[in-house]
């Protein structure tokens, strides 16, 4: 180089305005309801954020830009932007706002616009509702067509403002709107209106007056509880407040219990309004579990249950900030959210989707600059975290040369490695990088960059003041670096198989040396064995992914090696799936992709359940029959009308299926005409002039619609014309029609179909029944009967000669009192022509009567028969004396003399039978004492009974014990026992 002109400028250089930064939001829009009728004709979406230099705004709505030249609705003032004069059918949507300026661009959260309404009430008249006292009452509020769900509901009674109190016998469901009366009494009587309230919106309405007419009725009846009002499965957020409803009509008044079935009820927890709300407040997920209602009173008890589920919005566990790196280093962004169902977490740079699952930068660039975003959602909502990533160069001071051509190079002195670009016009612009290798700081430390062997030796540091001097002498060694010398290498697995790394390095031999390992900068703890290690990881999981360093490190020194383990496996859950497009048998079903798991997702599974199979999850009918695994939506086909469905997406790569994600909410599909007709269907039969015609019910996964019923079609075979009647009651199973006109025996076609409040279905296949039979017409002759004890007689008669008699009815009854009413009944088949009678008085005249009966009905009395019951059975005979005669043993009693309303004594009758047993031998004899035969051994139970007509009277007992009893018989004891019908005496035999 020949002589340049030089000259140094000492300055202090950054390459960025150290005042600048990127927006940060300080306002975002929220979810606005506007109300149809608002006098403020316009809608105003706040955004506003802080940023140097200032920000400038665009917003999209449903990720479309919105363009202000083509829609002259829309002002954006600073960042707002406001609609005027909004339509529903243009201006409804999601909207977001963006932010810009030179360090990067951030969107805001999404807000829904809506148009909030709510109609007045059908000017139709309410028509009166009749109730008797002590019965339970419900009035029907049915609100009018409205949005946003959330109403509030008062009554009002005879006139406004007058609203009706609440206490436990009054209850309004908040649900529904309909006011419960459990007990109605006269006071009840008036006028009643419901009165509606959106507070969304700011306005209420009120219905037509229901007439309310208490019937009077004495005694007032008592009727069990009954539960009508049920608090439906609920799913709550942590942190929300939760009422539960539960009503019960019943007299006396029922009381509500609440209860927690796996539990106690939370602390957090109130009952209110007489029990009929159970609140909770701030709602954790240990709340979650099946909660019961009971309601009871002196009649009886209901109950009712249901399930509570809590789950919650999504929560930064670990979030990112603004950050300043130098450029070529290695920098990790990550964010982590908990939440219920577990939240989708992914990235946004700069307004626009990263397509990285997590943020690893390795050797930054000026391009990694810029504005970040992290964004968690799941079905109940969306976080956002912001944070700006900036790159530096830092330069000390310039050096300028300028040459005898005119040109001018600048060299660069910087005491950190950085890349420093300039552009400056036309002139060529150098940039070298020079290090001073000696600095001492400010402190008096010394710092020697780039050692080399020539800086070894003694250093002496020399400090003085006013107060005097003093110095320090060191020595500096210098030691070989650390170098490795085996680094690990990447690998890729898939997860179950084992994994591993090697890691070695070279060092100076004066000094020891360590490995230590870590994963994503976090150690690793395992056994060490010399200077080289082993890195094996077995059955590896998915969340062994990552980068892993090897640091060999001394007391003096240290120097890492990395390399990247790659596990593969099935694919993670998918997020977020939610159902839109929903119709009566189809829905359109839209989800977020998982995790790959590091192996391309094939396809996807959609799983449904329905209310019907409760936890049986089946694979569902998609359109396409395969989805994709590139595929965020399908349609969900060939589902039931009017049924309330829940939807799972299941992912599938080359490595096996994952687990299915979280539960869609639920949705009911809309109604449609019922398809399936009654089956089974019959009759016949019946009381005289009907008709009786029966089905099988359809199941109710075949309503498909509100008010479902049944219309069945009949006529004589012989008619053109169907008559039709209307079944209301979807479970009902029969219909019977009256008639006078309809002939006995009559061939009937039938069939029925079903409807629902969209239309009616198919009908049955025809069937023939035949009307009912006519009753018997002949009563039975011939009508005999005697009497064959005090207590039994037998009838007889000429059987009647019509093939449609099923049987016969026998009546008999007491002359004397003229108990008809009260007769006793035997019913025999059409084979029998002959009965018994029991139960009957003694010595009492009975009226016998024979009927025939068939279906329709009983045929005409046969006439009377009287009889004479004989007269009562005898008293027990009073035994005496038990002797033993060699052998045997002879048993003797008093004769037993009848009194008048017994009957004459024909003799006696003994049962000598095994103790325990209720049979043995039956001897008979007019005697007063019998012989019998001592038992080998055990004891033997002897009977005595006197007989007569009117049968066998009461019982006397003895008991001989067997021939195994060394003892002689002696005298004996007899009890009585009087407590039986007849009294019965039993005489017990005991050897002394």
């Amino acid at each position: 180089l020949v002589g340049p002109d030089t000259f140094t400028l000492c300055i202090c250089l950054f390459i960025y305005d150290a005042t600048g930064y990127g927006p940060v939001f300080e306002d975002q829009p929220v979810d606005t309801i506007y109300p149809e009728e608002s006098p403020e004709a316009k809608i105003t979406l706040s955004c506003r954020a802080r940023a140097n230099p200032p920000a400038t705004y665009t917003w999209r709505l449903n990720s479309r830009n919105i363009d202000q030249d083509e829609d002259n609705h829309y002002t954006l003032v600073g960042g707002n932007l406001v609609i005027s004069n909004p339509i529903k059918n243009k201006h409804v949507g999601k909207y977001t706002c963006k932010a810009t300026n030179d360090y990067g661009t951030v969107v805001s959260r999404e807000a829904a616009v809506q148009f909030g309404y709510l109609d007045f009430f059908s000017s139709e008249e309410r028509e009166a509702v009749y109730v008797k006292e002590g019965q339970g009452a419900v009035l029907l509020c049915a609100p009018p067509p409205h949005y946003p769900d959330e109403l509030s509901f008062r009554w009002i009674l005879n006139e406004f403002p007058v609203f009706i109190p609440l206490d436990k016998r009054r209850f309004i469901s908040q649900t529904t709107g309909n006011l419960f009366i459990s007990k109605v009494d006269s006071s009840d009587s008036g006028n009643y209106s419901c009165f509606v309230s959106s507070a969304s919106i700011a306005k209420s309405v009120f219905s037509k007056f229901i007439p309310l007419v208490p019937l009077a009725e004495r005694p007032i009846r008592k009727y069990p509880a009954d539960i009508k009002v049920k608090f439906p499965d609920t799913f709550a957020l942590v942190g929300q407040n939760i009422t539960l409803e539960c009503f019960a009509l019943g007299n006396p008044i029922p009381q509500i219990r609440w209860r927690k079935m796996d539990g106690e009820l939370p602390a957090n927890h109130e009952v209110s309004m007489a029990g009929a709300h159970l609140q909770l407040y701030h709602v954790q997920y240990e709340d979650e579990g099946t909660y019961e209602c009971e309601a009871l009173n002196s009649k009886g008890k209901d109950w009712h249950r249901a399930r509570v589920s809590v789950e919650a919005f999504p929560e930064w566990t670990e979030s990112i900030s603004s950050t300043e790196r130098d450029i070529s280093s290695d920098y990790t962004m990550s964010c982590e959210a908990s939440g219920k169902p577990k939240p989708h977490v992914h990235w946004l740079k700069n307004g626009y989707p990263y397509d990285k699952h997590d943020l690893k930068f390795r050797g930054l660039t000026f391009e990694d600059s810029g504005m970040y975003q992290c964004r968690a959602e799941n079905r109940h909502g969306v976080v956002y975290a912001d944070a700006e990533l900036r790159i530096i160069c830092f330069v000390t001071f310039i050096r300028m040369l300028i040459w005898e051509d005119g040109s001018l190079e600048i060299i660069c002195f910087v005491t950190f490695i950085r890349m420093l670009i300039w552009e400056d016009g036309s002139l060529e612009i150098k940039c070298f990088v020079t290090f001073i290798r000696m600095l001492i700081w400010e402190d008096g430390s010394l710092e020697i960059l780039n050692v080399t062997r020539a800086d070894e030796g003694r250093y002496t540091c020399f400090a003085e003041n006013d107060r005097g001097k003093a110095n320090s002498t060191g020595f500096l060694s210098i030691t070989e670096a650390t170098k490795i010398t085996l680094a690990p290498s990447n690998a890729d697995v898939t997860a179950g198989e084992s994994a591993s790394m090697q890691c070695a390095a070279s060092h100076d031999s004066t000094l020891d040396i360590t490995f230590v390992w870590t994963m994503d900068g976090r150690s690793i703890d395992f056994d060490r064995d010399g200077p080289e290690i082993l890195l094996i990881i077995k059955n590896t999981q998915l969340n062994h992914s990552g980068r892993y360093t090897c640091t060999a490190q001394t007391p003096v020194d240290n120097v890492s090696a990395s390399a990247d383990l790659v596990v593969r496996g099935p694919p993670g859950p998918p997020g977020g799936v939610r159902v839109e497009e929903i119709r009566n048998k189809s829905v359109r079903l839209i989800w977020s992709s998982g995790a790959d798991n590091h192996s391309p997702i094939s396809k996807y599974t959609v799983q449904c359940r329905d209310w019907f199979s409760q936890e049986d999850w089946r694979d569902a009918t998609t359109s396409p029959p395969d989805v994709e695994g590139n595929a965020e939506t399908a349609t969900v086909v060939d589902l039931f009308p009017w049924t309330e469905y829940e939807f799972r997406v299941i992912a599938t790569n080359t490595l096996g299926t994952g687990d299915p994600s979280s539960p869609s909410p639920k949705v009911t599909t809309l109604e449609a005409v019922p398809v399936v007709a009654p089956s089974d269907i019959g009759g016949g039969g019946g009381t005289s002039k009907e008709l009786t015609i029966t089905w099988t019910p359809v199941q109710p996964q075949y309503y498909y619609g509100r008010n479902f019923g049944y219309i069945i079609a009949f006529k004589p075979h012989d008619v053109y014309e169907w008559m039709k009647v209307t079944v209301a009651d979807p479970e009902a199973k029969h219909y019977v029609h009256k008639d006078s006109s309809i002939p006995a025996s009559t061939e009937f076609q039938v069939k029925v179909k079903a409807f629902n409040i969209k239309g009616e279905g198919p009908y049955s296949l025809t069937a023939v029944i035949y009307s009912a039979q006519d009753v018997p017409s002949e009563a039975p002759a011939s009508v005999e009967a005697r009497a064959l004890s005090a207590t039994e007689a037998i009838v007889w008669w000429l059987p009647v000669i019509q093939h449609t008699v099923e049987g016969y009815q026998v009546r008999y009854w007491m002359k004397v009192e003229d108990r008809e009413a009260s007769s006793q009944r035997v019913v025999v088949s059409s084979r029998e022509n002959q009965t018994r009678l029991e139960n009957m008085r003694p010595n009492s005249p009975y009226l016998i009567e024979v009927r025939a009966y068939n279906a329709a009905g009983y045929g005409p009395p046969s006439h009377h028969f009287q009889i004479y019951t004989k007269k009562a059975r005898i008293r027990p005979p009073k035994i005496i004396s038990k002797k033993l005669k060699g052998t045997s043993v002879n048993i003797a009693w008093e004769h037993v003399e009848p009194l008048a309303n017994e009957s004459t004594i024909d003799g006696y009758k003994v049962l000598y039978r095994k103790a325990g047993l209720s049979t043995g031998l039956l001897y008979t004899t007019r005697k007063r004492s019998i012989d019998l035969p001592m038992p080998r051994d055990g004891d033997c139970v002897v009977e005595v009974r006197a007989h007569s007509e009117g049968g066998d009277g009461a019982v006397a007992q003895v008991r001989i014990s067997g021939k195994h009893q060394s003892k002689p018989l002696h005298p004996f004891h007899m009890t009585v026992d009087s407590t039986k019908d007849p009294p019965p005496i039993l005489y017990d035999c005991r050897l002394h």
